[in-house]
This record gives C-alpha cells, structure tokens and sequence, in this order.
C-alpha cells in the first residue's frame, strides 16, 4: 500500500532538479548540468575556511592568505561548494527563495566536508538570526542547514544557543573592517541553553562565509560562555579567485 502511494506521489510530482528543475531520476538531486556547474570544494583546503588551494599537503598546517591576514578564532573550518556559479544560486534561493527543500541535500554535501571536524559530544549550532528578520522570513536557513547535519552526522543539534542582540543590516559591499565593527557584541550565548555547551567542542554552522564576521563573533560568544573547543562548517565560502 505505501509503495502505491508513493508511486502515485511521484506521478503527481516527479523529482526535479533543484538547480533547473528538470525531471531526474531521485528526489534532491542535480541533473548532470547543475552538477558541472556546481563548484564542490575537494583536494587541498585551508584548515580554517575550508576554501581549496592549490599544491599538496606537506604534514603542516596549510591556511589561505585570507586566513593568515586574519587570525580566526576558531579551531577549524570547512566548506562544501565555492559561492559561485550554480551553487550561489541554490544558497540564495534558500536564503531569500523559499526553497527549503535545499537543506536537506545541502546537509549531505555539508556532512561529507565535515569529516575531519567531527568529534565525541559535540554539539551542532547555527549562526543566529535577529528576530525581525526571522519574522520575515519565517525560517533561518543555517538552522535548517544543522538539522539536517544533526541527522547526517549523528549529533546534537541546538538552535538557539546563540542569540542575535541587535538587527546588523547587510553587510553586502562593507569592507572587512565595516563587516568585524558591525557584528561586534552583536551575538550571545542564551542564558538557558548555556549548559549546552559548558566544556564541550561546538560545530557552528552558517550558510556562507565570506570575511568570516559572522562566524568569529558567534565564536568570541561560545568561548565567552565556556564552550570548549569551535570548529566552523558553511555550506559555502565565498573565494576571491572564484
């Protein structure tokens, strides 16, 4: 009987492309166009931001210049997609698009870039929303993105470990300075979910990354409140030879 009921679903609504939208064999998937035109992220990475570099690992701990020029504050960081091409479109049309159902691939692609990051007990957090805008809207797609690689991964997921205090405005066209003065002391840790995090390493989670404001903020609240060590994973990271 289900499987007759799933038979008449998919009549009724075939597997589309998420990039396209033409039909594919398999729900949440790519066609193979938008999987060309998807920038995955593979091969050498900078272990703070996860953006690909060229050359071969040497043994030691390999950073990109941006990492360099700014110290993160964080442990480590990966990304799965480079913010270009068909990936951008798939993370804006999650951000500002309605299209939630992206989360779900997007935690798989997220879950196998993660890996190296994965430890015992950690807990997966995502980047805040202030809540005007979470009124907007309706949903905050990095909490969707850690749910979903809460159950990829097998891990605690909590989404409302961190509070946004005040409403930062785009940060679209600010400099890196303006993006680090902006997010200053705007992120917390909630007070009733402190002891979520007490001692223990931290997944945060964001949809894209771009100067790394966003990300070092959240981290500067957990450590403040007693997390113990913070990695960071996005779904993508914006590269400036992209």
């Amino acid at each position: 009987m289900l499987q007759r009921i799933q038979t008449a679903v998919e009549l009724l609504y075939p597997p589309r492309c998420l990039g396209c939208g033409v039909m594919v064999d398999t729900d949440f998937g790519l066609c193979g166009p938008c999987w060309r035109d998807t920038p995955f992220v593979g091969g050498l990475v900078c272990e703070a931001c996860g953006t690909p570099l060229q050359g071969g690992h040497d043994g030691h701990r390999i950073e990109c210049d941006d990492c360099m020029k700014t110290p993160r504050p964080w442990q480590a960081g990966r990304s799965a997609l480079i913010y270009k091409d068909r990936a951008r479109q798939m993370v804006l049309a999650l951000k500002h698009g309605d299209r939630t159902e992206i989360a779900r691939p997007a935690a798989l692609w997220m879950g196998r870039a993660a890996r190296e990051l994965v430890q015992d007990n950690m807990l997966i957090v995502p980047v805040p929303l202030h809540w005007t805008r979470l009124i907007k809207r309706r949903y905050n797609q990095s909490a969707l993105l850690a749910t979903g690689l809460a159950q990829e991964l097998g891990l605690a997921c909590c989404p409302d470990v961190l509070v946004r205090l005040r409403r930062t405005g785009m940060l679209d066209g600010k400099s890196v300075a303006e993006r680090f003065a902006a997010l200053a002391g705007a992120i917390t840790v909630n007070r009733k979910r402190r002891h979520r995090i007490t001692a223990r390493p931290v997944l945060l989670v964001d949809d894209v990354m771009t100067s790394g404001a966003t990300l070092a903020a959240c981290t500067e609240a957990l450590k403040t409140a007693g997390s113990r060590e913070i990695y960071t994973l996005t779904l993508a990271r914006v590269a400036k030879d992209a």
